[in-house]
């Protein structure tokens, strides 16, 4: 039973949200400012399982987390979408005239730009979390600053929000990856989605045949991310993620592919949060 989970960022974060809702009962939460912390925590055993971003409708792959998860043995038993919804917040009894600088995470800024060129004025500064510094703001009183995070941090950190979903594209949704130390442990009948990691040499088509391979044995391809293997030039290591209707269709798959390509992972094996 998962009683204890990592997360990156502290409370009213998006993976503070996704720890709410992905699991059917209440769960501790372990609070870290980086990724490399949250696998520390699961490493060492500190915690039952993890919650990791691993992409971003808008801004793509969260590639080092992919490596993470490969680095360290990891894996992915579950998946999560978050609806993302970005709304600037600060201290009561302020308006956004009264805004001087506003503290978020990079890529919060940069979903927001657009909005904050109405307000010239406004500073916009880069920050390690959402929600931390929406609890930095409540901890420390700060007037004339301003959060960008989630309504879930507002209400926890006590903050008037000023403007709603002040993102450019409106639909924007963030997948999450629940990972732990050991491998699925859905029944083969309910698995239907799989992350895997393979190696593949810089020859004309060598990616090509195991794509086939994966197309043959009916499996839906629904994501694909190269990243240079650094010791080996001219070599890269794929992380793909696949869909299918049947375990046995992967598993051929699987049977065929770990001879193909090397270094052959799997990285997940868990249901489809898309269906």
């Amino acid at each position: 039973m998962i009683k204890t989970v990592a997360i990156q960022g502290v409370r009213g974060s998006f993976h503070h949200i996704v720890s709410q809702e992905f699991f059917n009962k209440p769960v501790d939460i372990i609070e870290c400012m980086t990724f490399d912390k949250v696998v520390d925590s699961l490493t060492t055993k500190e915690c039952d399982a993890a919650i990791m971003a691993l992409e971003n409708s808008i801004a793509g792959s969260i590639i080092p987390n992919y490596a993470l998860i490969d680095k360290y043995g990891l894996h992915i038993v579950g998946e999560h979408y978050l609806d993302i919804q970005h709304n600037l917040m600060a201290l009561p009894n302020q308006t956004i005239e009264d805004i001087k600088e506003v503290y978020s995470h990079p890529m919060a800024l940069l979903q927001c730009k657009e909005f904050f060129k109405g307000y010239p004025h406004i500073k916009l500064v880069e920050d390690k979390d959402t929600a931390e510094v929406a609890e930095r703001i409540h901890n420390k009183q700060l007037k004339g600053i301003g959060a960008i995070a989630s309504v879930t941090a507002a209400e926890i950190f006590e903050l008037d929000i000023l403007a709603k979903s002040i993102q450019t594209i409106k639909h924007n949704e963030t997948r999450f990856a629940i990972v732990k130390r050991t491998n699925s442990e859905y029944p083969e009948n309910e698995i239907n989605k799989a992350s895997i990691k393979f190696e593949s040499d810089h020859k004309r088509g060598s990616l090509a045949t195991i794509l086939n391979v994966m197309s043959d044995c009916k499996l839906n391809l629904t994501k694909i991310q190269s990243l240079p293997i650094v010791e080996t030039p001219w070599k890269y290591a794929f992380f793909v993620d696949i869909t299918f209707e049947t375990y046995a269709d992967f598993n051929k798959a699987k049977s065929i592919i770990e001879i193909m390509g090397e270094g052959f992972k799997v990285l997940g094996e868990y249901k489809n949060a898309k269906l």
